[in-house]
């Protein structure tokens, strides 16, 4: 982005819609290192997975440690002179019951204030395509033949 201000070329409901704005500018030739897409109305979802018990935490923090001990294993066993697959195994059930016993732990620690899992995501209501003011003009251009284009007129 140049240092000068912007100004709001489109607007979109959904980003795959601004991205196909951004790359049809730049199918056409237009500097595009002088636009930005930017999410408005910015809000945080919290979608609820499911219900979180101390068997769900621990079997959670064994597939961690699991991950933890393979990635540990690989680093002894390329340096072990024993067997290379034994070490590895050995880390990977090790990492296992270390992260079950944790996560345990760490569930019951909470006592029972977040009994559910979730994934959190932040979306925008709408989103605007930017664009330095020297050539927002060209881009509005651009992106009328874009939206013209789409709607199957000729």
């Amino acid at each position: 982005m140049g240092s000068g201000p912007t100004v709001v070329v489109g607007t979109y409901p959904d980003y795959a819609l601004a991205q196909q704005a951004v790359d049809h500018l730049s199918d056409n030739r237009f500097p595009v290192q002088r636009t930005s897409i930017v999410g408005t109305d910015l809000r945080l979802v919290e979608n609820v997975l499911g219900r979180l018990t101390t068997a769900r935490a621990a079997l959670a923090g064994a597939a961690s440690g699991a991950w933890f001990g393979l990635l540990i294993g690989l680093f002894f066993g390329i340096f072990s002179d024993s067997s290379w697959i034994a070490v590895l195994l050995t880390t990977v059930i090790i990492g296992a019951i270390w992260g079950a016993i944790f996560g345990a732990i760490a569930h019951a620690a909470t006592g029972g204030r977040r009994d559910f899992t979730s994934r959190s995501s932040l979306q925008a209501a709408t989103y605007e395509v930017h664009a330095d003011t020297e050539v927002a003009d060209e881009a509005r251009t651009l992106l009328i033949s874009l939206n013209w284009q789409a709607s199957g007129a000729q």
